[in-house]
């Protein structure tokens, strides 16, 4: 019984073991399945297609997908569903292909031709579109032009017309004696279709036509008869047959450009791109059918102006056309997959490039995704999808189009379920707000048992603005965890739509939501998350967004017309919602070219703006001003001047002498600010001799101009002038070049080059060479060929002006053949040969200069231009650098006499990709403008001279100098410091043109945004630090700030104001540390801080103890002796009367009595550091009525209380207070004291009376001349810390003037007894100690300690007391508190008996002070 009990246990456990890990193991796969990703896309997309009329036609799709069911295909046609259920014509094959059985097309009937796009979609899951494909029809063959009879002279050219619809071109071909004519480089085709037969024979001669098949039936044109005659020799016209025409292609497609041309002499043909000379290069570049274009494999780069020039010696003509090169669109970056929970924010990233720049849009599930509050397009491309919620979840595609083609790439949204993890690594396109914190998003991975967090608590809206809400809320009551984070959902009322922000770190109980509506209501809901996943929701909570300030509306109907071409009228009407009356308006305006923005404050509706540069673009906008403030901007509207004639003459004119009958000319436009509009054209006026001028003009883009049919051997001047629609403008100085004698001859191929010298490098090989010694030859290039053991695996042509090539790519350790011709039209002349050996790879490499001034390439006769030389760069200023050099080939004088040029070149390295710019002059010197400041640049130069040119010079170089920063601090922003809500954090980032190092930033802040600048507060900041703090503020304000950066040279513009208010109330945290500690400090009569005492009371340790007590025991013994003494001295005065007027005269004339002996008035300094002491309150009086008050003084200066807060609360009192004072500062010192009353009260040793402000009113004695006249106007040092030590006075002060009557005569100034001859040190006004029997008071005591005496003896010191005293008044007797009449004058014999025990009750407090522990 017991082993059967014994198993029935162990199998419960063992049951109960197996429940519990199934479970748990459920959980697990539960929190960490993760739903993969499905691969779905295209394998073959549809393309343009041209079909045929009647014939069938496809346009080719297919899907991959690993899902169980295939992808289902459908095809759209313009954008709508096709409906092919019944259509018999038209049908979807099992792949996905759709198939025509036969194309229909008419005139009126065109059901096939459109723009198809496929579907594809799998159930479940989603759908994905494929690029769209334009199916076209070709129509019937018409013919425009048909070939007509004509006649080719031997070796010139001819053209047969053959021109057809567009889209057949493709289709033509041509018979000749209608037999299939073979096309050839010499018999070539052109885009219209049109047959060009150059360097005619008699082998030519025939019939031709041309025929259009492979498009339903064949159609013929008309035969026409090709005649051959030979060549009279007489002169024919140079004219052209075919003329370039401009054409668009795009990337990778082939070009052919045409240009044939007839006349006698034959016309020899070449190309310019641009202003360059076009070379033939590798068969991607090639001259077919004599002189037409071919372009194979375009790239960008290709795209530009090519010109055709016809020259036969005596005549030279040219056409153009511009070549346009589009790119099909490009991903740069394609959107990838997404994992995400509901209510996240993410972002799809979608970067493309392409030319034109392609236009992006979206699609989910195939349908086009509109931007609306939650889905955005930003930063032009990115899709962003804002608070996610369940049917979200798709495929969304990014498809871009342009004029040459579109592209689509295609991502899947997965929406996992709250318990689900998102993957570990961080998906790359949440937003800031979902990837910055991805801890939320984990939950779920944790323990499956453990319990989760209870809903927050107390949640509320701390802060509620236009734009933002701030929320705060409380730890869970359960919180199951300590490191707690939260996550805040948040929706707009009204949807369904929620979104969701998380915490920044753990802990951390509030958040501000950005970026919403004004006036708007909102619901919140907090929801916490532990380790073991997301917690409880709270209560939602209704926000209300406040709404935005009543100002006015955009000003509807701005207009503005230029009236001359320095000035615009602008007008516009009230704005429709002013919000009140519109008090002004500002008038913004933007000089397009500078995109500096200016402002000018108008009152009425209108505005004539005048000074504006000469047809430039200014953009206009108004703001409309209330009470409020500024209101809605208008929309910009951009103006441009009226033109003018040019201002400037072109730049850089150089003449190039080409033969003995042409010389080219090229030039630069006139500066922008002197062009004032657009260039139309230049005038060309030149002239032989001293003889009357000609002109020729130029279109406004061409920047060259080849005269030609001019006599040989004759000198010719010549002037460019710039020309408007308005007129010309002023013209260059006349500049001369003289023809050649005789042209180079060119019916033989070149001699064979003079020298060819090699050196070897690892990877390449320099070439450097001499030309042919016959220089009457034309040379019109080099040919280089190359390889390893013979020169014929690789040619590279350069044009002959070139003297070194590098050949790179080599093999190391290789023996290369290298072999040069040099060329012309005729043919290649005799090779010269050398071979060398690549270094191995171990060996250094050497300098390029070395290599292109090797000392021992001989030049021969006639030596090409030797490089300038001495080439220095000055700088001028920040963007301007001129650039000198010398000419070793000119004569002494260095000046230029004949028709050589110089070519000024320069970069920087910042960036490093930074291209070369050129520019020609004529002069041995050129200012180059428009540099960036504080940037080296690198400058060399190079001469030409007819045909001859030099190599580079050595480089030259220059920093520009700094300049002030001209743009403002970037990327401001303002956050409040946390548990410090008086505190806050600027931070921004440097400007981005600070055009020098920055040496700081000025912080300007204000309450006021339309302050002048000197009313804001300025917070340097020194360095380059990017952040600053600025305590301190008022609560609840709104405040704004702006940044100036400060370089060298001076500070730059002012960034945008930002605004921030600061919070309403202090944090909980620190209003309770506040409340607790009770340091508040008292805040002054000046609204400042009183300083803290930065001593504590206490004596500290490792002081010397001995010294403190020997003068402590001074200043007691002497305080005794003082007191005994002035109280024998007032018994023994006989009549006050007199005394009084004896004391009056020696307080009047005392100054020359002590003239001679003042240092006899220099008291004892005992040296008391009273910031170490501590006033003990000792009760003398052992009665009910004490006559002694208790008084502490205090321990720092935040216990002080100032000793007019009596008056603060009473207007009287305080108007009286105002009186007594200025009657005190302006008693004239030169009138004698009143008889009865001030005299009498000031002459008292021990009365002083203290200022109600904190100070003490008191004259200042100087060594020269002391006095103690009690009529002298208070005095307060400016520098209280200067002389004296920061605590040597020590006072009882005042009693508070509410509680004394008496005070409030304007009669009674203050004299302290002696003046010291320092500064005062800082006035400590405390509470008030006041010494005498019941109701009766006198004025409060001020003990002064002033500096060391001279003399320390105690003799010496009581020598000075008696001096001093002898010349003091009676002191009178204390009057009765009630009573505010003049205190007696003199002492009875009782009153100074108890006056005398009083006193010594002070001595005993005084002597508790000294020994408090």
């Amino acid at each position: 019984m017991a082993e059967r009990g014994a198993l029935s246990l162990l199998s419960l456990l063992c049951l109960t073991f197996l429940y519990t890990e199934t479970t748990a193991a459920k959980h697990v796969d539960k929190a960490s399945a993760v739903q993969p990703f499905s691969p779905f896309w295209f394998t073959v997309e549809p393309q343009d297609t041209l079909a045929i009329r009647g014939n069938s036609a496809f346009l080719n799709c297919s899907a991959h997908s690993d899902a169980a069911t295939p992808a289902h295909i459908e095809w759209k046609k313009d954008g709508t569903f096709m409906s092919l259920v019944s259509d018999e014509r038209r049908k979807i094959l099992p792949d996905g292909t759709l198939f025509f059985s036969h194309v229909v097309h008419s005139k009126h009937n065109k059901p096939d031709e459109g723009t198809y796009q496929c579907v594809a979609t799998i159930e479940n899951l989603g759908s994905i579109s494929s690029r769209t494909a334009r199916l076209s029809v070709a129509g019937m063959p018409r013919f425009a032009n048909q070939p007509l009879p004509a006649t080719a002279r031997l070796g010139d050219s001819q053209v047969m017309a053959c021109e057809v619809n567009s889209d057949l071109v493709a289709f033509i071909r041509w018979e000749k004696d209608r037999q299939p004519l073979e096309l050839s480089t010499r018999l070539i085709q052109l885009p219209s279709g049109a047959l060009v037969i150059s360097n005619a024979s008699e082998t030519d001669a025939g019939t031709y036509r041309c025929l259009v098949e492979n498009v339903g039936s064949s159609k013929l044109s008309d035969e026409a008869e090709l005649q051959t005659v030979p060549e009279t020799g007489e002169e024919r016209k140079l004219e052209f047959l075919v003329q370039p025409v401009s054409v668009t292609k795009t990337t990778d497609a082939s070009v052919l450009l045409p240009c044939v041309a007839t006349g006698y002499p034959a016309p020899r043909i070449s190309w310019m791109f641009g202003d360059k000379l076009l070379e033939e290069s590798d068969g991607r570049v090639e001259v077919l059918g004599g002189g037409s274009l071919q372009i194979s494999n375009l790239t960008e780069a290709d795209a530009g102006l090519y010109t055709c020039v016809a020259d036969n010696s005596n005549t030279t003509i040219e056409a153009q056309a511009q070549l346009t090169v589009q790119v099909s669109p490009q991903f740069v970056k394609r959107p990838a997959n997404i994992y995400a929970h509901e209510s996240m924010d993410i972002i799809f990233e979608c970067d493309v490039s392409g030319s034109p720049a392609p236009t992006v849009k979206w699609v989910k599930n195939g349908d086009a995704v509109i931007p609306s509050d939650y889905f955005k397009i930003i930063e032009d491309h990115n899709l962003q999808i804002l608070g996610l919620v369940k049917s979200d979840e798709g495929f969304y595609q990014c498809l871009a189009e342009n004029d040459a083609g579109n592209i689509q790439s295609s991502a899947q949204l997965i929406i996992l379920d709250p318990v689900v993890a998102l993957p570990s690594f961080p998906p790359p396109s949440l937003t800031p707000n979902t990837t910055d914190h991805v801890t939320p998003g984990s939950r779920g991975v944790g323990s499956p048992a453990g319990p989760t967090s209870s809903a927050p608590r107390d949640v509320v809206a701390s802060l509620v603005s236009t734009r933002f809400i701030k929320l705060t809320w409380r730890q869970p009551a359960e919180p199951h965890g300590d490191e707690l984070t939260y996550s805040i959902f948040y929706s707009q009322e009204g949807t369904s739509r929620e979104r969701v922000v998380n915490t920044s770190r753990p802990g951390e109980m509030q958040v501000t939501i950005q970026n919403l509506m004004p006036d708007t209501k909102y619901r919140f809901r907090v929801v916490a998350h532990n380790s073991n996943g997301q917690g409880e929701s709270s209560a939602a909570l209704k926000v209300a967004t406040q709404a935005e300030v009543q100002v006015p509306g955009p000003a509807p109907n701005l207009q503005g017309v230029s009236n001359t071409p320095t000035s615009v009228s602008l007008s516009w009407d009230k704005p429709l919602t002013g919000n009140g009356e519109i008090l002004s308006y500002k008038l913004y305006y933007t000089d397009k070219s500078v995109g500096k923005e200016q402002d000018i404050d108008v009152d009425g509706q209108s505005y004539s703006m005048a000074g504006l540069k000469k047809n430039t673009e200014y953009s206009f906008r108004v703001v409309a001003n209330n009470r409020h403030g500024p209101g809605v901007s208008t929309e910009d509207v951009v103006v441009r001047t009226l033109s003018d004639v040019p201002s400037a003459p072109p730049q850089n004119l150089t003449i190039e002498v080409h033969n003995s009958k042409s010389i080219m000319l090229r030039w630069q436009p006139p500066p922008l600010s002197g062009q004032n509009g657009k260039i139309t054209g230049y005038k060309i006026r030149y002239r032989k001799g001293s003889r009357r001028s000609e002109s020729e003009t130029t279109e406004g883009t061409q920047l060259y101009k080849l005269m030609d049919g001019l006599e040989h051997g004759t000198e010719y001047s010549f002037r460019v002038s710039a020309m408007t629609v308005n007129g010309t403008g002023p013209a260059t100085e006349w500049m001369t070049a003289e023809t050649f004698e005789s042209d180079l001859d060119e019916s033989r191929v070149p001699d064979q080059p003079s020298s060819l010298h090699v050196r070897p490098l690892v990877n390449s090989i320099v070439v450097s060479w001499t030309p042919p010694e016959n220089q009457d030859i034309m040379v019109r290039g080099y040919a280089i060929g190359y390889g390893i053991g013979s020169p014929h695996a690789q040619t590279i042509k350069v044009d002959y002006k070139q003297r070194y090539f590098t050949i790179e790519n080599l093999d190391p350790s290789s023996h290369y053949v290298i072999t040069l011709k040099a060329f012309n039209n005729v043919g290649e002349g005799i090779p010269v040969y050398e071979s060398a050996v690549t270094r191995a790879q171990s060996d250094p490499d050497v300098d390029l200069y070395d290599l292109l001034h090797a000392p021992y390439t001989p030049v021969p006769d006639p030596l090409p231009m030797m490089p300038p030389v001495g080439v220095q760069a000055s700088v001028l200023s920040h963007d301007t650098i001129k650039v000198t050099w010398a000419d070793n080939s000119l004569p002494k004088s260095q000046k230029v006499t004949d028709n050589r040029y110089y070519t000024v070149r320069w970069k920087t390295n910042i960036p490093a990709n930074t291209k070369v710019k050129m520019v020609n002059t004529t002069n041995l010197s050129y200012t180059v403008p428009d540099l960036k400041p504080n940037t080296l640049y690198e400058f060399s130069v190079m001469v030409t001279k007819g045909r001859r040119v030099s190599t580079w010079s050595m480089t030259a170089q220059g920093t520009t100098f700094e300049t002030t920063p001209s743009s403002a601090p970037k990327d401001v922003t303002v956050v409040s410091k946390e548990n410090k809500p008086r505190t806050i954090i600027v931070n921004w980032q440097p400007p981005s043109e600070a055009n020098g190092k920055i040496t700081g930033y000025i912080i300007y802040y204000s309450t006021d945004v339309n302050a002048v600048v000197h009313d804001w507060v300025i917070e340097p900041v020194v360095g380059n630090r990017l952040t600053h703090q600025i305590q301190e503020l008022t609560l609840d304000t709104t405040y704004y700030f702006k940044i100036q950066a400060r370089n060298s040279k001076g500070m730059g513009p002012m960034s945008e104001p930002v605004q921030f208010r600061t919070p309403k109330t202090e944090s909980s945290d620190k209003m309770a540390n506040d409340q607790a500690s009770n340091l508040t400090p008292k805040m002054g009569p000046s609204g400042n801080q009183p300083p803290r005492d930065p001593v504590p009371p206490r004596i500290k340790d490792g002081e010397n103890h001995i010294l403190v007590i020997v003068i402590i025991i001074s200043v007691g013994a002497f305080t005794i002796i003082v007191v005994v003494v002035g109280a024998f001295l007032c018994t023994r005065r006989t009549t006050s009367h007199q005394k009084k007027k004896r004391a009056a005269s020696k307080s009047s004339n005392g100054s020359h009595k002590y003239k001679g002996n003042s240092k006899d008035l220099k008291p004892p300094d005992l040296w008391i550091h009273h910031e170490r002491l501590e006033l003990k309150p000792m009760d003398k009086s052992p009665d009910p009525n004490p006559v002694m008050t208790e008084t502490p003084i205090p321990r720092t200066s935040q216990d002080i209380t100032p000793a007019d807060s009596g008056l603060e609360s009473n207007p009287h009192l305080q108007q009286r207070r105002n009186s007594y004072r200025e009657s005190v500062r302006n008693t004239p010192s030169s009138e004698p004291a009143p008889p009865a009353t001030a005299s009498s009260q000031a002459s008292c040793p021990s009365e002083i009376l203290a200022d109600p402000e904190g100070s003490y009113h008191g004259s200042t004695t100087t060594e020269e001349e002391p006095s103690y006249s009690s009529n002298l106007p208070p005095l307060r040092s400016a520098h209280p810390h200067a002389h004296a030590h920061p605590l040597k006075s020590f006072a009882v002060p005042a009693i508070p003037a509410s509680s004394h009557p008496s005070y409030e005569s304007p009669a009674l100034p203050s004299t302290p007894l002696l003046a010291q001859t320092g500064p005062p040190t800082h006035p400590h006004v405390v509470k008030t100690a006041s010494i005498g029997t019941l109701g009766r008071t006198r004025t409060p005591m001020v003990v002064t300690v002033p500096n060391a005496p001279d003399v320390p003896e105690t003799s010496k010191m009581l020598e000075d007391v008696d001096s001093v005293l002898a010349s003091l008044p009676p002191c009178p007797s204390p009057a009765p508190r009630s009573n505010p009449v003049p205190l007696p004058q003199s002492y009875e014999p009782d009153e100074l008996t108890e006056e005398m025990a009083h006193l010594e009750g002070l001595m005993k407090d005084l002597n508790a002070i000294t020994t408090a522990p």
